[in-house]
């Protein structure tokens, strides 16, 4: 009888420790089973790694168009107004925004109790200097002032009238970052002395070559919005970023797989089916904008049009595309500078100039302005592999009209920063990714004197027209005769349209991609 009880008492102990064990093992199979991206979410901290091609100039996004200063000062700097996942103006430190009847008036309520990385709160004072200091670089706004009107509502008054500046402000072509307002005033030639912004994270450290670190901003006070493009709610789900510099493209994919990096951004063509085949990684495709031929106009071969047409009639698109981006999944010929899907800009104006092939004419033209054997230099950086191959594509198609070219090869900070002498250069790449107007392309607009410097009243002056027209469907008119003529006095050749690659380890949940990649409202699941 005592063997029995004491078999008893065993098989429930047993039976306690299995049904103990079955509802723990029951309980973590559910949360395996259910993390979706964003359960996964809520899992905050640890550290995300990126691998970059190349490192900024300059952290301050007011006076530039480098993807490398833009994709890292989303992390930092907000603007008062930024873009939804389909494109359109939506607030983001600004609460509330109107315009005057007139277009010449727009009043800007900012929301209350916002935090500056420093602990300060941002105010109207902050926005008004932020903002002027930005409209000095931004000559699509024209003669305009920033008023302070209280603390929380800041005016906007152009001389001119445009129902196109919501867009102007929302756009991340020279992200129109709010800044403390002695930072704003105290910024010299290169930019803020310091980075300080209300971003989700904040700026730590710069290591030249190597790294910038940032970390969580643990006072950020996000919108109360739901999450959409690059506005709505953002989170720093991770404690801390570090954004490495890595020119050499392979190094970035075997970084990636190896587990070194988390995030790997621009991927060359021919690594997607390693990466795409590797387990555990997640490879992205997405839309880009335009590879662009810039010429210098201000000095050499090229002031003369008839030089810039003989290049554009020696060009085969589909040669050059293919040498960038090595398949055709990954571009498309078109000689519009918009996405078809933006139809209140997207016109085919000009496209009888588009890819002509015709050696014979180019030939022609080169005689016609006495060319004679003079050296043209492309500059190029191999921290953009697809700018480098469009290079040596174009000096491939170049030599078979008789010209003679070199390519000046340096490092990305390098060549922005010769670009700006007209005396060192030709031609050089770059690329524009997807904007919301035309005046967002700053190669259009002489005033701008933006490296290649444009000089064209015809372009500017229907610049203006766009900027002022009453409808959106007047100001297409107006551009369709800007895309016509851009291709008859050819101060750039737009290529056509691409895609680019990036790829992350399937531990990173709740990435985004948008105008460049996004940050927030990403976590690391090690």
């Amino acid at each position: 009888m005592k063997r029995k009880k004491g078999l008893f008492r065993i098989f429930v102990v047993l039976l306690a420790v299995f049904l103990l064990v079955g509802c723990n093992s029951k309980e973590s199979n559910s949360k395996s089973e259910s993390s979706s991206d964003t359960d996964v979410k809520k899992q905050t901290g640890g550290t995300l790694n990126i691998a970059y091609p190349t490192q900024p100039q300059s952290l301050d996004p007011h006076s530039t168009t480098a993807e490398a200063t833009r994709d890292m000062a989303k992390l930092i700097y907000e603007s008062l107004l930024t873009l939804d996942e389909n494109y359109k103006v939506i607030p983001q430190l600004a609460e509330t925004y109107t315009a005057s009847d007139d277009h010449k008036t727009y009043t800007f309520k900012l929301r209350k109790g916002v935090k500056f990385h420093n602990g300060k709160e941002m105010k109207a004072e902050d926005v008004a200097a932020s903002m002027t200091k930005w409209g000095q670089d931004a000559p699509e706004m024209g003669e305009h002032t920033w008023t302070v009107i209280d603390d929380y509502t800041v005016e906007l008054k152009l001389q001119a009238p445009s129902s196109l500046v919501p867009y102007f402000i929302a756009d991340l072509a020279r992200l129109a970052a709010i800044m403390p307002k002695e930072i704003a005033e105290k910024a010299g030639p290169t930019g803020a002395g310091e980075y300080i912004g209300t971003g989700p994270f904040k700026f730590i450290e710069w290591k030249q070559d190597e790294l910038a670190a940032f970390e969580k901003f643990k006072d950020y006070v996000p919108s109360s919005e739901p999450s959409s493009g690059l506005g709505g709610k953002k989170e720093a789900l991770v404690d801390k970023i570090n954004w490495y510099f890595v020119p050499d493209p392979s190094s970035r994919v075997n970084g990636l797989l190896s587990g070194q990096y988390d995030y790997a951004h621009y991927l060359s063509y021919d690594s997607v089916p390693q990466v795409k085949n590797t387990p555990g990684f997640k490879v992205d495709i997405w839309p880009y904008g335009n590879e662009i031929l810039v010429f210098n106009k201000k000095s050499g071969l090229f002031t003369d049009v008839r030089a810039r047409q003989a290049v554009n009639f020696a060009l085969d698109m589909d040669a050059v595309l293919r040498s960038a981006f090595a398949e055709k999944d990954f571009y498309e010929l078109d000689n519009s500078l918009f996405l078809d899907t933006q139809v209140d800009w997207y016109t085919d104006a000009g496209k009888e100039y588009y890819n002509q092939k015709d050696l014979n004419k180019a030939k022609q033209l080169l005689k016609e302005v006495g060319y004679n054997g003079e050296e043209i230099i492309i500059l190029t950086s191999r921290d953009y592999e697809h700018h480098y191959n469009a290079a040596v594509a174009t000096q491939q198609e170049l030599e078979k009209i008789g010209m003679k070219v070199k390519l000046d090869v340096y490092d990305w900070p390098t060549l922005l920063e010769r670009r700006n002498n007209p005396e060192l250069y030709d031609i050089f790449f770059t690329g524009y990714s997807t904007t919301m107007t035309p005046h967002q392309y700053t190669f259009l607009d002489s005033r701008a004197e933006w490296p290649g410097w444009t000089n064209n009243p015809k372009i500017d002056q229907l610049l203006d027209d766009i900027q002022a027209a009453p409808t959106i469907e007047e100001a297409k008119e107006h551009y369709a005769e800007l895309q016509k003529t851009m291709w008859e006095d050819l101060p750039v050749i737009n290529l056509g349209r691409n895609s680019r690659v990036s790829a992350y380890s399937e531990k990173v949940q709740g990435f985004t991609q948008m105008l460049g990649p996004n940050f927030w409202n990403v976590s690391v699941n090690k």
